[in-house]
């Protein structure tokens, strides 16, 4: 095992909220617990913990996500807020060394983050994924972390999405695929 970095994916009130633009709902709502639990142990042991963070600016036409889903994580929003206890969490460990908050405009928090590199300086070679969603974010996430040569671990009470047979799908192909460990 090498050193290890949380990756924290959209866990946001546009993701997860009854009334977020676009919801997981229930799903999403029910693994806060264990997300914010593992947030909280990651933080505890001085693992890097990232939180990558969607982030759209209103009306942008030339986003390709706009032409897929209705307007979300909308800059100075509620929207992008962490969801419920995770926002504390956030707020109380935010000026901690091992926690640092990027904002992401794809589907995987690597693509055009300075996230590689991060991870790199600090010689992680294991990441760990929590958030939503499972078969968008998650995924896209992992993918680029299997090409950039990481070992990969998905807790899989911690990751939902609004689509159950894509989230199913998307645990195999981390597994099956990726090589991923399922935790």
């Amino acid at each position: 095992m090498g050193k290890k970095a949380l990756i924290n994916i959209d866990y946001t009130y546009d993701f997860v909220a009854d009334k977020g633009s676009l919801t997981c709902g229930k799903p999403g709502q029910d693994i806060e617990k264990a997300l914010v639990a593992i947030t909280k142990e990651f933080i505890r042991n001085g693992d890097y913990t990232i939180f990558a963070i969607d982030r759209h600016d209103e009306g942008d036409g030339f986003h390709p996500e706009t032409k897929l889903f209705p307007p979300h994580n909308i800059s100075g929003t509620m929207g992008r807020d962490l969801y419920a206890t995770l926002k504390k969490e956030y707020e109380t460990n935010k000026n901690r060394s091992n926690v640092h908050y990027i904002d992401k405009t794809r589907y995987s928090a690597f693509a055009g983050t300075d996230l590689d590199i991060r991870l790199r300086e600090r010689h992680i070679t294991d990441v760990y994924l929590v958030g939503v969603c499972t078969d968008i974010c998650i995924l896209h996430t992992a993918i680029d972390a299997y090409n950039l040569g990481y070992n990969i671990f998905v807790y899989e009470n911690a990751v939902a999405s609004f689509n159950q047979t894509g989230h199913e799908w998307a645990l195999g192909h981390f597994k099956g695929t990726l090589g991923a460990t399922i935790l």
